[in-house]
Order: structure tokens, then sequence, then C-alpha cells
């Protein structure tokens, strides 16, 4: 598929793979002489917005962003992707574990009944942890959020450019890219792709970072949480009327009234963690309306290259 492209790349920690990034982009057949490559400096804190102003000097296609705090990989993707200039965009990471040359296969399979490609490692060169979070995270988004597709889903995406249209509005922090995409499309696939070692630094996602992910995209796209709160709620109701049959009825049935403290201990403490569990789903929620009010922003610009 000969077509312009818009590659995006954020970066966070990792300044000395970019200048071998960019080249192994360029050097890619399907980077044609109309393409650009957008790298976004997530807030980082060393030479990293020098690395990218000296490639922007050696490199006419390559443009750069800075941001003024670190905002996290889907809200720096969200700003490369909303001054992206051609009809196809890239999404990269800047670690080059998905290798640029495999795009080719996945703007091979973006036809006029495809909107968005992910390639899908064929082996992934991460650890068992990192692995188990991920699948768990992407089996939850299934659900939540009733993407068919969410456990192909990678940060190695091709789709079309006009897809950002439906979500060109203030969307508040804690973004999700693929979330956004279902908002204007649902026709997915995804493809085989290498996925190769780390070549240097370690990966800014943990378990935790994965997990907070998982929450923000889950209350920030679904009501799926709020339904499973009404269903304990309503289950919690049900097992209070039991006990409350229980402690009526056990004395007229053996004449014994039921053990005081224990059983009182107990039904406390399961009524009181199925309360604070709802009101924790019902906060995530409120927490993300303060947001949006107060108008916070997904990302700032500070500072972007001429070009």
């Amino acid at each position: 598929m000969d077509v312009d492209v818009s590659v995006i790349v954020p970066t966070f920690g990792s300044p000395t793979m970019l200048p071998r990034l960019v080249e192994r982009v360029i050097d890619c057949d399907w980077f044609t002489s109309d393409s650009e490559l957008v790298i976004i400096d997530d807030g980082n804190g060393n030479d990293t917005w020098r690395v990218i102003l000296r490639l922007v000097e050696l490199h006419s296609h390559v443009r750069g962003l800075r941001l003024g705090r670190n905002s996290g990989q889907h809200a720096a993707l969200l700003a490369g992707i909303r001054t992206a200039r051609n009809p196809v965009i890239v999404t990269l990471d800047d670690d080059l574990q998905n290798p640029p040359e495999e795009v080719s296969k996945m703007l091979s399979s973006l036809s006029d009944e495809v909107d968005v490609v992910y390639g899908l490692p064929i082996s992934r060169r991460q650890s068992l942890s990192r692995n188990f979070a991920s699948t768990i995270s992407k089996r939850l988004m299934r659900y939540a959020l009733g993407f068919e597709h969410a456990t192909n889903i990678s940060s190695f995406r091709v789709f079309r450019t006009w897809l950002r249209g439906s979500f060109d509005g203030n969307l508040g922090p804690g973004v999700s890219l693929d979330a956004l995409l279902t908002w204007s499309t649902s026709r997915f696939t995804s493809v085989r792709v290498q996925h190769h070692a780390r070549k240097a630094g370690k990966s800014n996602y943990n378990f935790w970072k994965l997990f907070r992910f998982m929450v923000d995209t889950v209350t920030g796209f679904s009501t799926v949480p709020l339904r499973i709160a009404t269903g304990l709620g309503l289950a919690t109701i049900a097992l209070s009327v039991g006990v409350l049959l229980w402690v009526l009825g056990r004395p007229l049935i053996t004449g014994e009234s039921v053990p005081g403290f224990p059983f009182l201990a107990a039904t406390i403490a399961v009524f009181s963690g199925t309360q604070l569990l709802v009101l924790g789903v019902i906060g995530q929620y409120i927490g993300r309306m303060h947001f949006r009010i107060m108008n916070k922003p997904t990302y700032t610009i500070a500072e972007r290259t001429s070009n």
C-alpha cells in the first residue's frame, strides 16, 4: 500500500534510542517522500528535547513536540495524532521492540473494509508478570467496553487519520487511545509481526501502572463498574434479608439464639467491605467528573519545532 503516513512516537526515558529509530523508520520502503515522523517528548527531565531538535535539523521528515509535563503514553500519542498531516497514522514505541520494517504488513491489511490494524507479536519478549498483567487488562477491556478485538490490541497500530474526528474535544486526564478508536469505528483487524528484545533501558510500565491504566480505562469509557456496584448492592440486600430471617427464625425452630459477637463482627465486616468497594467505584467516576469540570487538560504542548 503506497500511502503517505504520519509516524507518531512518544518517548520517555530513552533518548539514546531515538537516532537509531529515526534512521530505521526513514530507510523503510513504506516511508514515502511526503511521510513524516513526529516525536513527542513526554515531559522528560533529561536531554531528550535536545536530541529531538538535533534530529529535526538532520532530517526534514522529523517534527518534534515537547509536553510541559509527563502526561502518559496515550496522552502523548493523542497530542501527536492531532498534529498529523497525512491520511494514515502509525503509532510506534521508542524502544524498537516493534521493528519499523513490519509496518508494511500492517499497511497491506488496511483495506477498504478495515480502519485499524494492530501488530500482534508472534512471540513477546517481555517478563511473565508484564505479559500476565497485559493479558488481564485486555480481557477486562473486552468485557467492559464490549470491544471484541481488545485481546489483540498493542501499541503498534496503523489507522486512518479521519478517525480522530470523534475525539477532538477536551477529554481530561486518563485517556486510552484504543478505547477512543472504538468511538469511531468497529472495523479492526490484526496481523502477526516480529517482536524484538529491548536493546537499552527498561519498560516504564509495571504491574501497578498497568492496573491503574486499566482502572482509568474502564471507569473512563464504560459504566460496567457501576452496574457491578449495583449488583453488589442487591446481593448485599439479599444477604441482609437472609441473615434477618435466620436471626428471627433460629430461636423459633431450635430454641437457641444466634451467637453474638462473632456473628456480628463477621456480618459487619462483609457489609462494610461491600459498602467501601461500592463507594470506591463511585469515587472513581466522581473524580473523573471533577477533573472534567475543572477542564484539566489531557496534555499541554510547551514547545514544538517550526517545520
